[in-house]
């Protein structure tokens, strides 16, 4: 149920005073124009965690504007992370931590490791370079602009630290705009946990604001949620934001805790920073069917399932799936894939995935025991889909805990297929980088000559620091594929693997 108007003010005035206590020297005068501003001063924005929220006590966290500000003490949430038992297949769920804070300029970040006993520590993704100054238990280490990072202690996988931030919003909506559904700081709930959204409105959550609800846009256009606040849906197989047959719909900025985003013939969306926690069973960061024109900016994912799911037809969602864009975004999975592709579609009246960017990703982790459901990214095609036009470029994989890098499947899965999948066709995969040891090898493998595999090129993969090409040294009866240990069956065609040079040779030849 929507809030009044006239309630949504009440709400905004019972928070003011606990906004206030969490702002750092913003004046009441500031102008909001110059956020975006880089010669402007440095500003800090933290936020009270409402006194019902539960918390954890392994990590003791400061901020403060670089080099010199005044430190403040960031409350801590607590997500939650979840393992498998690959014995049983039960799962055992564990609590961890996360942070958030908006910022201009550089922020100095003093991180203390309460347990004790730190001999190291790593902050990640690996590819900012961010090497903390360790004191004992506890580190410090700079961020010159908001990034969402990961901080590990000792190597400890679930009770890490997790530091979202964000620029600070220059333009906040008015708490009494009628176009405004407005949850200022502190808990809140709906009737029947559910928030339905109209057409034309926005959903605002303001930093320091708890909003326990699904929040569903089904069959709306120009509508939105965004803003600095977490959101605690209940369980759902779909999306605690769940958006169908809906278009023109913006997600941003938000921090689920619990659940995520669903997608079911849904067209143009864009979801921007969207930050996703997921601990329960088929816990899938976003999943998406039947959907276009879909794009994924600067998300961070930590996932009990599929961190991305994208499918066409399932249930009561029918059609193709296009244009789907994964760009500058942080996974990790703790269950099953990074990003997965293909498995459902629509055996009576076949559908198609096509137009699959993603670009400039870091993967932290992969762990699935089960050799079906492995591969960081896993393109798997069944029911008669027809999987096409993916470019994978600027992924940078770091050691994962098990699994495959990449996994290529035509397949007939009869546990979840009815069909055979029609084929994948024209995968680019540019940049790749693997560092690590624990990798099964990855497997691309076609169903039959009917059903295969066509036309997969490889520019400038790096596994472990090697480029591996066809041109690379190697006896002459070795396939490319055992210079990595990995295995492509006789229905992959036109398999390529080329230097940048050897690519960028070819591009001039035939331009």
């Amino acid at each position: 149920m929507s809030p009044s108007l006239s309630r949504r003010s009440t709400l905004q005035a019972a928070g003011a005073t606990v906004l206030a206590a969490g702002l750092t020297n913003l004046a009441a005068s500031s102008a909001l124009a110059d956020e975006t501003d880089e010669n402007a001063a440095p500003r800090l924005v933290t936020y009270p965690r409402p006194s019902s929220m539960p918390t954890t006590t392994s990590f003791q966290v400061r901020v403060r504007t670089a080099p010199d500000g005044q430190w403040q003490t960031l409350d801590i949430y607590q997500p939650r992370t979840k393992e498998i038992n690959a014995t049983t297949g039960s799962g055992r769920v564990y609590n961890s931590s996360m942070v958030y804070f908006d910022f201009r300029g550089s922020v100095e970040l003093e991180i203390t490791y309460v347990p004790g006993g730190t001999t190291k520590a790593r902050v990640r993704p690996d590819a900012l370079g961010i090497t903390p100054e360790i004191l004992g238990d506890t580190l410090r280490f700079t961020l010159d602009e908001p990034r969402d990072v990961v901080v590990q202690i000792n190597d400890e996988i679930f009770d890490c630290l997790h530091v979202i931030t964000n620029h600070i919003d220059p333009n906040p909506p008015s708490a009494d705009d009628p176009d405004v559904l407005y949850y200022g700081p502190g808990m809140h709930t709906v009737e029947g946990n559910l928030l339905t959204v109209p057409s034309g409105k926005t959903v605002y959550l303001a930093g320091g604001a708890v909003l326990k609800a699904r929040v569903d846009f089904v069959g709306v256009e120009r509508a939105a949620i965004r803003g600095h606040g977490v959101l605690i849906p209940p369980s759902s197989t779909f999306g605690g934001v769940h958006v169908e047959g809906s278009r023109n719909v913006w997600i941003e900025d938000i921090i689920l805790l619990g659940n995520g985003a669903g997608f079911g013939e849904a067209e143009n969306v864009h979801v921007k920073k969207a930050r996703v926690f997921t601990w329960g069973q088929w816990g899938d960061g976003f999943p998406l069917y039947c959907s276009t024109d879909i794009t994924f900016d600067g998300c961070f994912v930590r996932s009990s399932d599929d961190s991305f799911s994208l499918y066409t037809h399932r249930g009561d969602f029918y059609g193709d799936t296009r244009d789907i864009t994964i760009q500058n975004c942080i996974l990790w999975a703790d269950v099953a894939h990074a990003i997965n592709v293909g498995t459902h579609g629509n055996t009576d009246n076949p559908e198609m995935i096509e137009n699959l960017v993603i670009k400039n990703v870091d993967i932290l982790d992969h762990r699935e025991p089960q050799m079906h459901y492995q591969g960081c990214i896993a393109l798997n095609v069944g029911d008669s889909n027809l999987l096409k036009n993916v470019r994978i470029e600027d992924v940078r994989i770091e050691d994962f805990r098990w699994g495959q890098v990449i996994h290529m499947r035509v397949m007939y899965n009869p546990k979840y297929n009815t069909s055979v999948g029609r084929g994948i066709q024209d995968v680019y995969v540019k940049n790749l980088t693997y560092t690590g040891t624990h990798a099964n090898s990855s497997l691309l493998l076609g169903y039959d000559a009917d059903h295969g595999i066509d036309n997969v090129t490889f520019e400038n993969l790096v596994v472990n620091g090697v480029v591996i090409a066809d041109s690379m040294r190697k006896p002459t009866w070795y396939h490319t594929t055992d210079m990595a240990q990995w295995f492509a069956n006789e229905h992959v065609r036109n398999l390529r693997f080329l230097t940048t040079a050897e690519a960028a040779a070819q591009a001039a030849a035939t331009s």
